[in-house]
């Protein structure tokens, strides 16, 4: 009991604010104590499920997983447990079977689009990323009722990937510099001025935000164009911005002004935007004011993306130079070593959960969509099967 007890302290010391010195000293002794305890306890039956939690709340603790991956991990863990309901348990199993047969079709169907009308095979300079798409979209909404939102969801995260991949590694400066201007100008006919690869996924990206837009509008009365145009252009201003410093067009940014256009380029605030008015979010002045100037529940989020995403960052590309991120920027900035450099964003992350923790209960589907960044960027390989499957028997 005693160490059930120390368990749960340490995950609540997880919830803290800004400033709650009292949880972190909490945090540092009982994370200090359960690693010790590991290494003490033997290998007999009955502590193997005690110690399976210990390390799995050491990896990532409850606070901060993905209840898709957390049930599937549970599941399995529970035949271990003493005492375990089999009928409960063979019940959960099925549960979770249902839900991820619906998850399956939604694949299958955004698939479909995404091959269907040839956007595949016209942008096939762009990396396969459907399946991860798919894994964001189920990560923000992972109730079956919320099929059709998946699918909005996921073909925003596949716009994103294909962009992302033309300004990383496509697209000339020029070109990148036309399609900037015809995002932000959200006119049809600044599109001939585009390359041909660049014009089908303009059209394609207009034509479906528009299509989002509509269905907002049919429902709510309010024309959301403006703003989810004003959302992609700014995130397209960023991408310009990185392209610019990956070719030495402009000098290398400080720490502060990199992670300032960072945050943004991300495409964490056009995610959780686009979650928002799919989930028929209020359309009050005041709710599309936050929306717009990228109120801190935005930002936040989107900072632990970059940050999380960044600290993957293998240590052979930042000695080569041509990655611009935040530990090469902090090492230039304050002449530190790599290691040192990762363990000041590590600190970054913390301190950007806990000013995420004082707007949990304001925004939920932001706070999944935080979870998610962590679990890509942590252990999630060890939560998946063998053959990459999420499938229970």
């Amino acid at each position: 009991e005693d160490l059930k007890d120390i368990l749960s302290l340490y995950e609540a010391s997880h919830l803290a604010y800004e400033g709650e010195d009292i949880l972190d000293k909490a945090k540092t002794h009982t994370t200090k104590y359960l690693k010790n305890i590991l290494l003490e306890m033997d290998s007999s039956d009955n502590y193997e499920f005690m110690k399976e939690l210990i390390r799995h709340s050491l990896e990532i603790p409850l606070h901060r997983r993905m209840v898709m991956l957390e049930a599937r991990w549970y599941i399995e863990s529970c035949k271990k447990k003493e005492g375990t309901n089999m009928t409960l348990l063979e019940l959960a199993k099925l549960e979770f079977n249902i839900a991820q047969s619906v998850l399956q079709q939604d694949l299958k169907s955004v698939s479909w689009w995404w091959n269907n009308p040839g956007l595949a095979k016209e942008l096939s300079f762009s990396r396969d990323r459907l399946v991860e798409c798919f894994f964001v979209a189920v990560s923000l909404m992972y109730e079956p009722q919320f099929s059709s939102y998946r699918q909005g969801l996921r073909k925003v995260a596949l716009f994103i990937t294909t962009i992302d991949d033309i300004y990383d590694i496509y697209g000339t400066m020029s070109e990148l510099e036309l399609f900037t201007d015809a995002v932000e100008r959200w006119d049809i006919d600044v599109v001939q001025s585009l390359p041909n690869y660049m014009k089908i996924c303009f059209l394609a990206l207009y034509n479906t935000i528009n299509e989002m837009a509509y269905g907002f509008l049919r429902k709510h009365g309010y024309n959301i164009i403006p703003n989810l145009a004003k959302l992609w252009a700014d995130m397209l201003k960023a991408f310009l911005k990185e392209a610019k410093w990956s070719h030495k067009e402009i000098d290398p940014p400080r720490f502060s002004e990199y992670l300032e256009n960072a945050w943004r380029s991300v495409s964490g605030t056009v995610i959780l935007v686009h979650t928002y008015y799919l989930l028929d979010g209020d359309s009050t002045k005041k709710t599309l004011l936050q929306l717009m100037t990228y109120d801190k529940i935005l930002r936040w989020p989107s900072i632990i993306f970059r940050l999380c995403n960044d600290l993957a960052t293998s240590s052979e590309e930042i000695a080569r130079g041509g990655t611009v991120n935040s530990i090469s920027c902090y090492m230039n900035d304050n002449g530190v070593n790599e290691e040192q450099a990762r363990q000041h964003i590590k600190v970054l992350i913390d301190g950007a959960w806990k000013k995420m923790n004082q707007e949990l209960f304001f925004y939920h589907k932001g706070y999944n969509w935080f979870k998610c960044v962590h679990e890509i960027f942590s252990t999630i390989n060890d939560q998946f099967s063998k053959d990459g499957s999420l499938h229970l028997s």
